[in-house]
């Protein structure tokens, strides 16, 4: 005759202990509710059970049975089938939005979590040790603080040829919304110079920039450590713009925007890839118009002030942009009054809108458009392009046409030469 064995827990067994002795009339009905910390109410239905069906009685009856929000077989393996084929390295939420969107197929991210376990598509990650970091509140209203930063990642996957490319995000620390993105070549000073120029044309200027220690953002020589008036391009840009820099001192700092490129480079790559998107004018459009509302419909919180601290730009600080946003050095008017930058030579015409005296310090502005202008004392300089200058020649050539005659010209001895001949028989 087949024996029939109940599987029981640490703590079923000591409840069936305990009840086993106040059966037995070892103890009382409250020193057994003490002893389980159960009510006498519980203790009474848990003994009228092992009096009836014995130990089974204090298993729940429905262990061991399937379940009734069990997914049926042929719909699970649809799911198995969907994930292997389009959505195997994505996340378990993820997926799960992509099969409720694309294949109607709704059901709970655990359990499609679970799924993704069971066929080795998932992984659960270890947790680490934390260590401890103090928690800061976000800021009050938009515009407020952004956090701006660049990440470096194969973005469309190598289509097309594309490689590694730079995306450039800001996102407003006050509600999550990640107010601008644009894919750029790198994290250059034009590259964002471009970015918060087509920013403060759209959105206003907002009352803070939250930036790493990167050195397009910050000096880090030691040098300009000791001098504080020593500033970056985009540092000067922003004091013009009179708008606050704030430097992070660690990743964890700027949390927010590191957040944020983690779950793009989960969720933006994975949808480029589904709309098969190969170009960087493709992925800037689609990001703008598409990927970016429906992200902050979706994580985006409100914040605790409805004020947007966001200034619009007055007449005067629009004509100013292109200046501001360019790459600006200092240069010398030499004695014949010309000027010399990126290894060209510039000459300034008779006239011009102020007075120039040689030796003095212009600034020298390299603007997005490649265009380049000369600016002393609030005023734009006339200039002409000049061809490139003479090469320096040798003293000996200097010499000879001095003297008259043309320089003179060597000849290589050939190979049957007489006094080659004469060495060759010597060796």
């Amino acid at each position: 005759m087949p024996m029939n064995y109940i599987t029981m827990s640490l703590k079923e067994i000591k409840r069936y202990d305990i009840i086993k002795k106040l059966i037995n009339k070892e103890i009382n009905g409250s020193q057994a509710a003490r002893l389980l910390d159960l009510s006498v109410r519980h203790i009474r239905r848990l003994k009228g059970g092992v009096k009836r069906y014995g130990a089974s009685g204090l298993i729940h009856a429905s262990r061991g049975r399937t379940g009734n929000r069990k997914i049926p077989d042929k719909e699970k393996q649809e799911i198995i089938r969907l994930l292997h084929k389009y959505y195997s390295d994505f996340k378990p939420g993820f997926a799960a939005e992509k099969l409720s969107e694309k294949r109607q197929i709704i059901r709970d991210p655990k359990t499609i979590r679970q799924i993704m376990i069971g066929e080795g598509l998932w992984k659960p990650k270890v947790k680490k040790k934390n260590i401890h970091r103090a928690w800061r509140q976000r800021k009050a209203s938009f515009g407020e603080m952004l956090q701006f930063d660049g990440s470096y990642e194969h973005w469309l996957e190598d289509r097309n040829g594309t490689g590694e490319i730079c995306l450039l995000a800001a996102i407003d620390d006050a509600t999550g919304i990640v107010t601008k993105a644009k894919f750029a070549a790198d994290e250059g000073v034009f590259p964002v110079f471009d970015f918060w120029q087509e920013y403060i044309i759209s959105n206003g200027k907002p009352y803070s920039i939250y930036v790493d220690k990167f050195s397009t953002y910050k000096m880090n020589q030691r040098v300009a450590i000791e001098n504080h008036d020593t500033k970056t391009q985009f540092e000067r840009a922003m004091s013009e713009l009179n708008i606050e820099p704030i430097t992070a001192h660690s990743s964890q700092a700027k949390g927010r925007v590191e957040r944020l490129f983690h779950t793009l480079q989960d969720r933006l790559i994975k949808e480029m890839r589904l709309k098969n998107i190969s170009t960087v004018a493709e992925a800037n459009d689609f990001l703008e118009k598409t990927f970016l509302p429906k992200f902050n419909a979706r994580f985006s919180v409100e914040p605790r002030t409805k004020t947007n601290l966001h200034q619009k730009l007055n007449q005067t600080e629009i004509k100013k942009l292109d200046s501001v946003f360019s790459r600006q050095y200092r240069r010398v008017v030499r004695n014949d009054w010309t000027i010399s930058f990126n290894k060209q030579w510039y000459q300034l015409t008779k006239q011009q809108p102020v007075t120039i005296c040689k030796q003095d310090v212009v600034t020298a502005e390299q603007r997005l458009d490649g265009l380049i202008q000369f600016r002393l004392r609030g005023k734009y300089l006339n200039y002409e392009l000049l061809p490139e200058r003479p090469k320096r020649m040798n003293a000996q050539t200097a010499w000879v046409i001095a003297a008259g005659s043309k320089p003179r010209s060597y000849s290589k001895p050939a190979a049957n030469h007489p006094w080659r001949r004469q060495i060759q028989q010597l060796h």
